[in-house]
């Protein structure tokens, strides 16, 4: 089994930014992905971003592109989401995932395989 761990949540007021930290137990796949994904409150979860295991692919939903980066450090098996230019509709807990491969699913819950437990993110108005 591989445990991931999310960090870097927190309160913020609108136009701030978090940067948030998935830390993997162990790679968990040979090639992967990794994904961040968020819910709010009554709503469904919602892809973010995704970045391939090596750093040269990324994705991102449409609502966060220009304002949001996720990178990563392989050497950690740790992967990072940078969030600027916050919105109160940024709200949710923040989910990373893993799915093995790159695939035309990423963008998708279901696919991956290992999730976090979630980080809290508030923006306020």
């Amino acid at each position: 089994q591989v445990q991931l761990v999310e960090s870097g949540g927190g309160l913020v007021q609108a136009g701030g930014s978090l940067r948030l930290s998935c830390a993997a137990s162990r790679r968990p796949f040979s090639s992967y992905t990794m994904g961040w994904f968020r819910q709010a409150p009554g709503k469904e979860r919602e892809f973010v971003a995704a970045i391939s295991w090596n750093g040269g692919s990324t994705d991102y939903a449409d609502s966060v592109k220009g304002r949001f980066t996720i990178s990563s450090d392989n050497a950690k098996n740790t992967g990072f989401l940078q969030m600027t230019s916050l919105k109160p509709e940024d709200t949710a807990v923040y989910y990373c995932a893993a799915e093995r491969g790159w695939t035309t699913r990423r963008t998708v819950a279901p696919a991956y395989d290992y999730w976090g437990q979630g980080t809290q993110v508030t923006v306020s108005s």
